[in-house]
């Protein structure tokens, strides 16, 4: 009897968190002042880049080699730099070596300022798509300098390990998709 009540209170507990998500997912998407929105879905390896309700982008990227590396969850930017140092390897902004590319969008993942977790470019463009980093979201130099002057800090980014579609993501999250504007 010990054990099933055991049982029942940990799956009661897990049943409020889960719905505590749910309910913090529509509130992260609908916060963003200019209704930008970041979904990274780790189950594809890829990104989507909304601007004012308007799909942008999907591009490939590379997320954590195991599955904690990337923590799922919902994100703000927080801060944006061009030409990020790569202080551990001491590597200055600009330099071909800088594993963190051009452009570094900051985000506030398990209560870090921005310095820890982000989405950035890449020296080695043959890493994108693939489950390789230490927790950041990779991307093609190219793709991240195309979003990077729209995202404000503040934008609101959601990363999940979903097989549904990002139009799904967006009504689960409560984002008010309104079409598509991607270039070709």
């Amino acid at each position: 009897m010990k054990k099933l009540f055991k049982t029942v209170t940990v799956l009661a507990l897990f049943m409020v968190l889960l719905s505590g998500m749910t309910a913090g997912k529509t509130e992260a998407a609908s916060n963003t002042a200019n209704q930008d929105l970041i979904i990274i879905n780790e189950y594809y390896n890829k990104l989507a880049y909304y601007h004012n309700g308007y799909l942008e982008m999907v591009v490939p990227v590379a997320t954590g080699k195991t599955w904690d590396k990337t923590p799922v969850g919902f994100y703000k930017v927080v801060n944006k730099i061009e030409n990020r140092p790569y202080y551990t390897g001491k590597i200055s902004g600009g330099d071909p070596r800088n594993p963190l590319g051009k452009r570094w969008l900051g985000l506030n993942v398990n209560g870090t300022p921005g310095n820890t977790y982000g989405i950035h470019g890449s020296n080695n463009e043959n890493s994108i798509g693939k489950y390789v980093s230490q927790g950041c979201v990779r991307m093609h130099n190219a793709d991240v300098e195309k979003p990077y002057d729209k995202v404000q800090v503040g934008t609101s980014v959601n990363i999940t390990y979903s097989y549904r579609s990002f139009e799904e993501l967006t009504k689960v999250y409560g984002y008010k998709f309104k079409g598509y504007n991607m270039e070709n």
